[in-house]
């Protein structure tokens, strides 16, 4: 798996992961979604924000103010401190990125149906030739699959929400997944389904099966890299979401209005580039499973300028290195390797969860065999 050359210089990185999912281990075929390490990024399509977009109607009434009075001044800051990506959807994917963060809006002075992404200002893409273009991607990659995250939805009205899902179920068609348990890549390519749909509107979600409720997702909030892996430690600390679900941990530092008058002449870039090691390293140390402590999407901003998008996907070699040790020893070798692991409790809380839920002997081992020599008393 190919890395960016080093921070702050982005790479499209084409074709490097753009296949990963099909090329994963067949013995992690067989587990859920929820139970893999998927890259994602934070505010996927700021790539493209407008520079002579309006500010958003959900932004602080002052801002709004000053983005018309003097939008030559406004703006520029705005943008600066709005963009999160650089490369473009289809480069993210390429890169491996399957978790996409869309946030959709209607901007009240554009025309009646056109929808477009936001992150305080809004893009110059149109959100139907967005979907319109990941459905591209995904027939040249037939046995790669994306979570799409729809969310914040500022200026719809119920009726652009029917609006929008109609283009999601033309786009897509038999791509969507219809809603129920989070699946394993082998039932997804069993049904032709290489889309899961988010969509944080509980009306439209209750309304068509095509959709799935929101994706919890651990925002920090913080400026400072120390903070934010505190806030991610005490977020694993409380535990999963409830439920068997898919769910994000963001990386994503941001920045608040004290830091942004202290440093005129910064950006989010320059703010979150220096962060990118400290962030990588704990991103390297994650386990992926059903613990308590597992992480499973983690996304991130600036795709492209480091390892990261890598450095998550190889976390899911850490579930077939406890399989080799599940078909080659006894449970209690297994148990003794899984202690003296770096991360060991972290490791034993991940066997003990795969087992009791039934998955380890499923999806962890895949002969009847290795079962029977691990599940022997």
């Amino acid at each position: 798996m190919g890395l960016a050359s080093g921070p702050g210089t982005f790479q499209p990185l084409r074709g490097t992961n753009a296949d990963w999912m099909s090329e994963l281990c067949p013995r992690l075929w067989d587990v859920p979604l929820h139970h893999l390490s998927i890259p994602g990024s934070h505010d996927t399509m700021t790539y493209c924000l407008n520079k002579k977009s309006p500010i958003a109607h959900d932004q602080p009434k002052l801002l709004q103010l000053l983005g018309k009075m003097v939008p030559c001044v406004t703006r520029p800051v705005v943008l600066k401190w709005s963009a999160t990506q650089v490369l473009t959807v289809t480069e993210q994917l390429d890169a491996g990125v399957r978790h996409l963060d869309l946030r959709v809006a209607h901007m009240a002075e554009g025309s009646q149906q056109n929808l477009h992404f936001v992150h305080m200002i809004y893009t110059t893409a149109l959100v139907e030739d967005t979907l319109t273009e990941i459905c591209e991607w995904l027939e040249r990659h037939p046995r790669e699959v994306v979570i799409l995250a729809c969310r914040n939805f500022e200026g719809m009205t119920d009726d652009l929400h029917q609006y929008l899902v109609s283009c999601i179920k033309n786009i897509f068609g038999d791509l969507l997944c219809p809603r129920g348990e989070v699946p394993t890549l082998r039932q997804l390519w069993a049904c032709g389904h290489q889309v899961i749909l988010s969509y944080e509107d509980e009306g439209s979600v209750s309304r068509h099966r095509e959709l799935w409720p929101g994706i919890p997702y651990w925002w920090g909030d913080k400026v400072k890299t120390d903070d934010l892996i505190r806030y991610l430690e005490s977020r694993k600390s409380s535990g999963r979401p409830g439920g068997s679900r898919l769910f994000v941990a963001g990386i994503n530092l941001t920045e608040n209005l004290a830091y942004v008058l202290v440093h005129p002449a910064k950006s989010l870039k320059t703010m979150t580039l220096p962060s990118l090691p400290h962030l990588g390293a704990w991103v390297r140390e994650q386990c992926p499973g059903p613990g308590s402590r597992c992480t499973n999407i983690i996304a991130g901003d600036f795709i492209g300028a480091d390892g990261f998008v890598s450095d998550v996907i190889r976390l899911n070699d850490k579930l077939l290195r406890w399989a080799v040790a599940a078909e080659k020893g006894s449970p209690g070798r297994l148990v003794q390797w899984l202690r003296e692991s770096p991360n060991g409790e972290w490791r034993l809380d991940v066997f003990k969860g795969l087992l009791t839920r039934g998955v380890l002997k499923i999806t962890l081992v895949g002969s009847a065999e290795g079962n029977g020599t691990l599940l022997r008393k």
